[in-house]
């Protein structure tokens, strides 16, 4: 297997974008990595594109808009670990030698999609979905299972969606940017209780690209190297019940997982962009990544560790809950971000002395699975 580097990443404003359609969106931030990398797209080998709403031939739209034909191209959809798995494949056919250089994207165009204005559904016939369990009722038992065995008050619950709101005003691509307060989120509407609406991420549109190649290809265009130093894709565990649907066991196991593969421990992560669409979903991931010690989220949040400056800076960018969440492109994203604060050009959102990032994004709900269903996790380093 060889060292795969990542040379270039673009993305688009994230957000409400009727105008555009996901073809034009996934160009946009192709072309933005393009130009990052200092490539000419003609030097692509291999694509491959992920979205998740109403998704038919994407890879072929986006590339044939950046000028790329006549080459191997593959869409990719698997719940909000789309773009992720994207990423990873792409990792893969550069690691085993299949090629030198290719692009993965992620993109979205939901508020004009089928799903538009709704629910995203869960799988037709699957039973814990026609019980009810959906995605804002599953994070209404994180929370009240958070509240019960963790101490965690209601306004504890609201620190990730506080923490993230103020993090997007500093991200000029982020949906959202205008901090919110612990009582304006607990005086929102009322979703599933006790999740209200600002604990829950936005509906957005928007794109994201990352050009990966090796180390030959990478020193021909840049002396400042990011390493791909580990990439795991993983479906759950079959587990009926979950026993405790705070103690995400994909999660777990995938984080043991690339920890191995990449030689680089919790300890030595500085940055996590990870999936929070519900604000109880990042609390419960910091002890199922080892970012603490079990029973230890709420104390990791009052010493401010998830903060920017503090010992691991979860979701600078404003993650799912202020940045948006295009559901394929975000897998992406997260990427980006994590390549964005290693390079040291984050600006005020910026994790001092970044060198090394755990990129995740997890998804997906299926009866006879542990939840969540589908879930890709990336450390980079420098």
């Amino acid at each position: 297997m060889r060292d795969v580097f990542i040379i270039g990443i673009g993305q688009t404003m994230f957000g409400r974008q009727p105008q555009y359609t996901a073809g034009e969106l996934g160009a946009t931030a192709a072309s933005r990595a393009i130009e990052d990398a200092g490539i000419e797209s003609r030097v692509i080998q291999v694509a491959y594109t992920a979205r998740c709403c109403d998704a038919s031939q994407t890879a072929e739209e986006v590339m044939k808009r950046v000028g790329v034909t006549a080459i191997e191209m593959h869409n990719c959809e698997n719940a909000c670990a789309s773009g992720g798995t994207a990423f990873h494949l792409l990792w893969k056919d550069i690691a085993s030698g299949f090629y030198d250089i290719g692009i993965a994207i992620g993109t979205e165009a939901m508020t004009t999609s089928s799903l538009a204005g709704g629910l995203v559904p869960a799988a037709k016939g699957d039973l814990n979905g026609l019980l009810g369990i959906t995605m804002p009722g599953l994070a209404a038992l994180n929370a009240k299972r958070l509240m019960e065995t963790r101490g965690m008050s209601k306004e504890d619950l609201a620190y990730a969606s506080v923490k993230n709101h103020r993090n997007a005003c500093m991200n000029p691509y982020a949906h959202y940017k205008k901090p919110v307060t612990v009582e304006e989120i607990l005086n929102s509407k009322m979703i599933s209780d006790p999740i209200t609406r600002l604990h829950c991420c936005p509906t957005s549109d928007g794109a994201a690209a990352v050009i990966l190649c090796t180390k030959e290809v990478a020193l021909r265009y840049t002396t400042k190297l990011i390493k791909v130093a580990g990439s795991v894709v993983l479906t759950a565990p079959y587990e009926f019940y979950d026993e405790d649907v705070c103690d995400a066991s994909l999660i777990g196991i995938l984080a043991d997982a690339v920890y191995e593969k990449s030689g680089i421990g919790p300890k030595d992560i500085d940055l996590v962009e990870l999936h929070d669409a519900f604000s109880p979903e990042e609390l419960y991931s910091y002890e199922c990544m080892k970012l603490c010690g079990k029973g230890e989220t709420k104390k990791f949040i009052k010493d401010g560790c998830a903060e920017i400056g503090g010992c691991c800076a979860v979701n600078p960018s404003g993650g799912l809950q202020s940045l948006g969440h295009p559901l394929g492109a975000s897998g992406v994203r997260v990427v980006c971000e994590i390549v964005t604060h290693l390079r040291h050009k984050a600006g005020e959102r910026q994790q001092p002395n970044a060198k090394a990032g755990l990129a995740q994004m997890v998804g997906g709900s299926l009866t006879g699975l542990s939840s969540p269903a589908v879930g890709f996790m990336s450390i980079l380093s420098n």
